[in-house]
């Protein structure tokens, strides 16, 4: 079974493109008059959505200006994944813990951009390839003072400045929300 076919299976709708522009032009039609929050992401930074989203939505994002308490009462969540499985299961890892929480409870639906440099082939290489590709250049990027953000590699740390606070996995389409899987057939985010 596939990779569209599992996440079916698991309760997720699921579209993919070839680029990046495709997949905000499908995004910011399908949010058109809506309030949409958006989670920390390098990947929607590089399509540009919040760009795209403000011009037919309200929209919410902390990069961009101080909203996090208008967040949680948007009605519409988009976010990324730091890996997403081949069986189904998409994995990320927060310092935070509100984009994580946004993509289990409180939306009505719940967008997944993912990049196909975010496939995995199982469960545990999408945990690996999150707290060893993804969690490492995005402590680096934020300028945190962690082992991971100087060699690359997750040590596992306590570090007072670690961004793997949670880290979660879903399974399955959390019964409360609509939740979509966007897959884009290029390289974006970490």
């Amino acid at each position: 079974m596939g990779l569209k076919e599992n996440l079916i299976r698991r309760g997720y709708d699921f579209v993919e493109f070839d680029t990046k522009e495709d997949a905000a032009s499908y995004l910011c039609n399908a949010c058109a008059g809506k309030t949409v929050a958006l989670g920390g992401s390098v990947t929607l930074s590089e399509m540009g959505l919040y760009e795209g989203l403000q011009k037919s939505s309200v929209c919410f994002w902390h990069w961009k200006n101080d909203s996090l308490a208008d967040a949680r009462t948007a009605s519409v969540y988009v976010t990324s994944a730091n890996a997403l499985a081949e069986t189904g299961e998409i994995v990320n890892i927060d310092g935070n813990g509100n984009r994580v929480s946004s993509s289990i409870f409180g939306h009505e639906t719940v967008y997944f951009m993912v990049g196909e440099n975010k496939i995995t082939s199982d469960l545990p290489s999408a945990w690996d390839r999150a707290r060893n590709i993804a969690a490492p250049k995005n402590a680096a990027r934020l300028g945190k003072n962690t082992p991971c953000a100087a060699d690359g590699v997750c040590h596992d740390c306590q570090s007072p400045q670690c961004i793997c606070s949670v880290i979660t996995v879903h399974r399955r389409k959390p019964s409360s929300c609509n939740a979509v899987v966007i897959l884009v057939h290029e390289s974006l985010g970490y």
